[in-house]
């Protein structure tokens, strides 16, 4: 009998390969997301260093939403992320969407970062 592989351990495969070509720098870092759920997670990540120099969720306490897993509250992450980047002095960034198809939360994120001023 065939069992089907995990669904996140194909995510961590496709994520693996897409990193390959995919580096942040302290100018220009990594927006990382992370959909799990319930949240939705996005972080600005320096690869040079290892060091994340913004993040943003759905579980921080500045962020009022009703509800944490729909695309209302990917798009606050969003906006809340890019303000986080331009504070630190950041425009441009490089977009990792962490092995996710590009639709539904992680779309909705990205354009309200792109919105919001973030240029990728």
């Amino acid at each position: 009998m065939i069992t089907k592989p995990d669904k996140n351990v194909v995510r961590k495969k496709r994520h693996n390969r897409v990193r390959k070509n995919l580096f942040g720098t302290a100018e220009r870092p990594r927006l990382n997301v992370y959909r799990s759920n319930k949240h939705i997670y996005a972080q600005l990540i320096d690869d040079e260093s290892g060091v994340t120099l913004a993040s943003a969720s759905t579980v921080d306490n500045g962020l009022s939403v009703e509800a944490t897993s729909n695309v209302e509250a990917a798009q606050k992450v969003g906006e809340l992320i890019a303000t986080r980047a331009q504070e630190k002095g950041l425009k441009n960034v490089v977009f990792d969407r962490g092995g996710y198809l590009y639709h539904g939360r992680v779309k909705a994120l990205a354009d309200a970062a792109r919105e919001a001023g973030l240029e990728f």
